[in-house]
């Protein structure tokens, strides 16, 4: 099978935004190369010794991914070019191009499949579609999910942050909005957990069969959720069918300069009292957008950290 390789040319700093960007609009197979050293502790952990060869970590970076030769190139770019725009707008992600080549591997996809396995994020257990369910297995909700799809693993910081604050907040027949869904798996998974209706939305159109997909994995009907496409800050046709005071948990593992103006459209369909769990924010926009939820009308709950990326969960 033939795949493309695109390198996307950033920085170190940029290296894990740029990822979770690429896992947001259902590109799995990434990679990170640059020339960042091993910390000391890091080198005594293996079981070599490592002489520096690499060049010294000046801050530039690079982010590899794969595509297979008949998916839509055009399409997955134009919406890769426009996440990085939307980086560039907050930080300095370097360079930004994209650099194509063509590689043959036919079992390049598969050969890591062999290493994800069943693995479990509080009693969640999540699992790749073509695992048995371990024996002996007890868990709260079953995922099933296919990396091969635009489904990511749920492994990523940012999306265990939203997943914990589901299972602390959400309860039984809970209404949920799920803004800038992605594949979905938030949604899959309270609707697992025993949501009533979930309404996901997202500004990129490859978002919707993508989560179509993987509630059908899932065994979720189409009565128990509606996926429409838009800028809620905006789309005054998509406020309106979204609609106000209409939710009991609001998600949006998004990018903190989303949240930020989205905050007020999230006020609006939150009903009162009911909860919005936010993440994908890094670190040093803890503040801005604390301050953001403040000022329409949130009371802050809880912020959490997971490495460089924080969670931060309001109350209307």
């Amino acid at each position: 099978m033939k795949w493309k390789e695109f390198t996307i040319k950033t920085t170190t700093m940029a290296e894990e935004l740029v990822c979770n960007m690429l896992y947001e609009r259902g590109i799995t197979s990434v990679e990170i190369i640059d020339n960042v050293p091993l910390t000391k502790e890091e080198v005594e952990e293996m079981y070599i010794d490592i002489e520096a060869e690499l060049p010294p970590d000046e801050g530039d970076g690079a982010v590899r991914f794969y595509l297979e030769e008949d998916a839509d190139e055009k399409q997955m770019l134009d919406s890769v070019k426009e996440g990085l725009q939307e980086l560039a707008e907050f930080m300095d992600i370097g360079e930004g191009s994209i650099v194509t080549s063509e590689t043959e591997d036919v079992d390049w996809i598969n050969n890591w499949k062999e290493f994800f396995k069943p693995f479990y994020l509080d009693d969640i257990l999540i699992k790749p579609h073509w695992e048995a369910i371990p024996q002996g297995a007890k868990y709260r909700a079953l995922i099933e999910i296919d990396p091969g799809t635009s489904f990511g693993t749920g492994q990523h910081e940012t999306t265990q942050l939203c997943i914990r604050g589901l299972e602390k907040y959400m309860k039984e027949e809970d209404a949920v909005l799920d803004l800038g869904c992605g594949s979905g798996i938030l949604s899959v998974i309270a609707l697992k957990l025993g949501a009533k209706h979930a309404v996901l939305t997202d500004i990129d159109p490859i978002c919707e069969q993508a989560a179509i997909d993987n509630m059908e994995m899932n065994h979720l009907t189409k009565d128990m959720y509606d996926i429409h496409i838009g800028n809620l800050i905006d789309d005054e046709k998509l406020q309106q069918t979204v609609g106000e005071n209409a939710y009991d948990v609001v998600l949006a593992n998004i990018l903190a300069d989303v949240i930020i103006p989205m905050a007020p459209a999230a006020y609006r369909a939150v009903k009162r009292g009911g909860t919005f769990i936010t993440s994908g924010i890094i670190d040093f926009k803890e503040d801005a957008v604390k301050e953001a939820l403040t000022a329409a009308g949130f009371t802050i709950k809880e912020v959490n950290h997971m490495g460089e990326w924080v969670g931060i969960i309001a109350e209307k």
